[in-house]
């Protein structure tokens, strides 16, 4: 880093710095509120995550162990274990692919769809509630800096 731009505390005010922090405070208040809202739904946080992953999956290949492990950030054999407790606990359903025999392709269960259904309507009220924070912190902390 050259002198000319300093270095990142002589960069930021002291009033980004309490934004940028105030913000990652909401931010993970979110995250538990997300955590414990799993939690009531009879769900650990990372079958939660990956519902979601999978229900939100646009490709134009069907969800896979990969495609998990991949949106997820875990390796590929704890996406694998994942999956087989999420099949035990009927919210997913493995089939082979029908044009790649090698290929598992995931399906939501109806429970998983409901469940998540459930989750997912709590997450926006809570996001209704928490977004216009968020929102003025990030705006706050990442704002002009006066540099050219």
């Amino acid at each position: 880093m050259s002198a000319a731009q300093g270095t990142p505390i002589e960069r930021m005010s002291q009033g980004q710095y309490a934004a940028l922090a105030d913000f990652r405070h909401r931010l993970r208040r979110f995250l538990a509120f997300s955590e414990a809202a799993a939690a009531r739904a009879g769900l650990p946080s990372q079958q939660h995550q990956a519902l979601l992953t999978l229900a939100g999956h646009a490709g134009r290949s069907p969800a896979t162990v990969g495609l998990l492990a991949e949106q997820l950030l875990i390796a590929p054999h704890t996406a694998a274990e994942l999956v087989a407790r999420m099949v035990e606990a009927g919210l997913l359903t493995k089939a082979r692919g029908t044009e790649d025999r090698r290929r598992v392709e995931l399906t939501l269960t109806p429970r998983a769809t409901e469940t998540l259904g459930a989750l997912t309507d709590a997450h926006l009220a809570e996001l209704r509630h928490l977004g216009p924070a968020l929102i003025a912190a990030l705006d706050e902390g990442t704002g002009d800096r006066g540099e050219v």
